[in-house]
């Protein structure tokens, strides 16, 4: 009926004609500059693998083991993390590092299960050592627990972990020695999962924690570009913390937001791709949906807040510049490629692709290597490749469905940052990740089953580039 309206009015069809030109010209452009962020983020992608195989590998802190090491505070946040704290605290104990020098605080965070019994039961075996404090008020969250802690420390550096975290002996050290350089603020290691052998998605996970640090970290700190501080296996110089103004309570990712306030400020993040230290990935998908939503909530959350102002920084070099906004830019990229591939579809339906089919199918596959799940598919591949552990390489194909997982939770996070957060001002809540490991439960078997399971595990998933101490 439209149809014959239009014919019969005078002028009607050519403004229709028009019209559709116009939706066909803005559809077209939007595909464009998709496109080209796409084929930018695939670019470097495989600069940073070429980097990793073939390039200078920059690792100036490695040889720090004998100094005058400052005062050290290691803060453990815990919100309902009885199953685990109890190893972390016990393997926190054993490390070397100059006792008068070092400080654990465990915080329990209002919990309700039995953390603070657990944390209570390793301070009665370290009582020098640990300093327990349990927070009953106060607004929620990480972020708040390490603002509160950092203004009344005393401690010149500040190292982070989450109660799943079993460090190594020698990796406080490892972890400290870069801040005798003044410009570094912050540090950062690897992360290694041990638990990757209870099912298919922690050994997915395992590929992209991999690709993630052996590569896009590592490259990236080869190139003097901006590595991330991921907010635990990290430490951070108090100084310069209270010098931006301290942690900020209302980030969803205090990590991503820290790591651009000392970029801003003129600090320097440092990875330490050899501090190594073992994790406990989500073991079910609805545990994983809810992690990649918060990093993807935290993330976009900075790049609304930075990415500008991190652009036209004189503080920030001019290709720090550009992989600063890039790395802001990372958990944008997925409701931006569903809405390419909604453009590539309107313009196929209205007669004009866009795209040929085989050239259509091409994206499809550089999407997916370069915006999947955030460690792209030949980063991965490159990862498994230095870690001498190849077997793995069998997996790659199935890191679609991690693609396919990504996207959507982060299209979810994107909606509800917005919707939810934003215009909603909804509160900050704690936003933890559900634990599977025996409850460490401080009895003396938490330190040798929490580290025999990092070690054995850890080693035997490939990380002979780094290396243990």
């Amino acid at each position: 009926m439209g149809v014959w309206f239009a014919l019969a009015l005078p002028g009607t069809a050519s403004a229709a004609t028009a019209d559709a030109a116009g939706w066909v010209w803005a559809l077209k452009a939007i595909l464009g500059v998709i496109v080209i962020l796409i084929v930018l983020y695939t670019c470097r992608h495989v600069l940073f693998a070429l980097n990793r195989l073939l390039g200078h590998q920059r690792h100036p802190y490695l040889d720090v083991d004998t100094a005058d090491w400052p005062r050290v505070a290691v803060v453990v946040p815990a919100h309902n993390e009885e199953h685990v704290i109890g190893h972390a605290l016990d393997a926190l104990v054993d490390v070397d590092y100059p006792p008068e020098r070092y400080t654990i605080i465990p915080v329990d965070d209002r919990s309700t299960d039995d953390t603070w019994a657990v944390i209570e039961a390793c301070t009665a075996r370290a009582p020098d050592l640990i300093r327990p404090w349990r927070r009953t008020g106060g607004r929620p969250g990480k972020a708040a627990v390490l603002k509160e802690v950092t203004a009344r420390l005393d401690a010149a550096v500040l190292i982070v972990f989450d109660a799943d975290y079993l460090p190594g002996r020698g990796l406080i050290k490892q972890l400290v020695a870069p801040f005798f350089d003044a410009e570094v603020g912050a540090v950062m290691g690897r992360v290694v999962p041990h638990n990757t052998d209870r099912n298919l998605l922690t050994r997915l996970l395992d590929l992209e924690r991999a690709g993630g640090y052996q590569v896009d970290q590592q490259a990236r700190m080869n190139l003097g570009l901006v590595p991330q501080y991921g907010g635990s296996v990290g430490g951070v110089r108090v100084s310069a913390v209270r010098a931006v103004g301290g942690w900020s309570e209302d980030a969803y990712a205090e990590d991503t937001d820290l790591t651009f306030r000392l970029l801003l400020r003129g600090f320097k993040t440092v990875y330490q791709n050899r501090c190594e230290c073992y994790e406990e990935v989500p073991e079910v998908w609805q545990e994983r949906n809810r992690q990649i939503m918060r990093w993807a909530k935290g993330h976009n959350q900075a790049a609304l807040r930075y990415a500008w102002r991190t652009l036209f920084s004189p503080m920030v070099g001019h290709l720090e510049r550009i992989d600063a906004v890039l790395l802001l830019g990372v958990f944008a990229l997925a409701p931006l490629l569903v809405l390419g591939f909604c453009c590539a579809y309107a313009l196929y339906l209205m007669g004009e692709p866009f795209l040929s089919s085989e050239a259509l199918a091409l994206l499809g596959v550089v999407s997916f290597s370069s915006v999947g799940n955030y460690a792209a598919f030949f980063e991965i591949a490159v990862a498994l490749h230095l870690d001498n552990s190849r077997r793995r390489l069998r997996l790659l194909p199935l890191n679609f469905i991690n693609f396919l997982a990504s996207v959507l939770n982060v299209c979810r996070a994107c909606f509800s940052l917005l919707f939810h957060d934003m215009l909603l001002r909804r509160e900050l809540r704690w936003e933890k990740t559900a634990r599977y490991r025996g409850n460490g439960n401080g009895n003396g078997n938490g330190n040798g089953n929490g580290n025999g399971n990092g070690n054995g595990n850890g080693n035997g998933n490939g990380t002979g580039n780094g290396r243990r101490t």
